[in-house]
């Protein structure tokens, strides 16, 4: 995102699980052309690709509802922030004036799970992205898939579910790292704040414990789409299993560093 006083300034999502310890290492959405789409957030007034932001749409009766693929007809409003900041902003009012200036309307209901609605939604769609590229034979799972993928340099991102196993995880993270040509660049991949049985069910596969994406485009899609779920969520726990160079949270506006390191990850 770019601060209207700062053109060099970027906000964007942060990555995570659960609440719990930060990491400086954080997935982002990549980032729209310059002469793409933006769109401004309606509480902190930062403008950023659209990609990156989610929008707000009313309901005939006047809820305030997530629209997390901007396809809802009518005027819509952009947020942003993370979880965090949406729930403090919702406490102190800002939320209602921002939508009422946004929609041009004080008659407007702001459900008392709105940041519930927003996360599942996010959840669902980034899930949603992985099952659409597995069908579409763009992603591999099972080990021996997917370090033969890796060792022989068709692997673009790899994922992990919350609850794999450290040495599995590891294992197929230094196979992705010598087909890639990145020894020693620490890239270990992503781990997902879901379990395997969700992952299992988004892929509508058995036992999925870790997802390898094998198609360049492919992985773009579903990076942007994690990343965006990822950023509102917040921080992943300290508990996960896996640790990744990608785990963690940082603050909207984080360094060109955690960016690189993101981009390193998904490709």
């Amino acid at each position: 995102m770019r601060n209207p006083r700062n053109d060099a300034a970027s906000v964007t999502p942060r990555a995570s699980g659960h609440r719990g310890q930060r990491n400086p290492a954080t997935p982002r959405p990549p980032r729209e052309p310059r002469d793409g789409p933006e769109r401004s957030c309606i509480l902190t007034r930062e403008t950023g690709a659209r990609g990156a932001l989610v929008r707000l749409a009313l309901s005939p009766d006047g809820e305030v509802l997530p629209d997390v693929h901007a396809k809802a007809p009518g005027r819509g409003a952009w947020i942003g922030v993370d979880r965090v900041g949406l729930d403090a902003a919702i406490a102190k009012g800002r939320l209602k004036g921002a939508l009422s200036r946004a929609f041009k309307t004080q008659a407007i209901a702001i459900p008392d799970d709105l940041s519930g609605r927003i996360e599942s939604a996010l959840q669902r769609a980034a899930l949603d992205r992985l099952g659409l590229e597995s069908r579409s034979g763009k992603l591999v799972s099972g080990g021996e898939r997917i370090e033969k993928a890796a060792r022989s340099g068709q692997l673009h991102a790899l994922f992990h579910a919350a609850d794999a196993g450290a040495d599995g995880a590891g294992k197929l993270a230094q196979a992705w790292r010598v087909g890639s040509d990145r020894e020693g660049s620490g890239a270990k991949g992503l781990v997902l704040p879901v379990g395997r049985t969700i992952l299992s069910l988004a892929l509508g596969r058995e036992n999925v414990v870790h997802v390898g994406v094998t198609d360049g485009p492919a992985a773009s899609r579903v990076g942007e789409a994690i990343a965006r779920w990822l950023h509102f969520i917040g921080p992943v726990p300290s508990s996960v299993s896996c640790e990744t160079v990608s785990q963690g949270a940082s603050a909207a506006g984080t360094s060109a560093a955690a960016q690189t390191t993101t981009k390193q990850e998904l490709e």
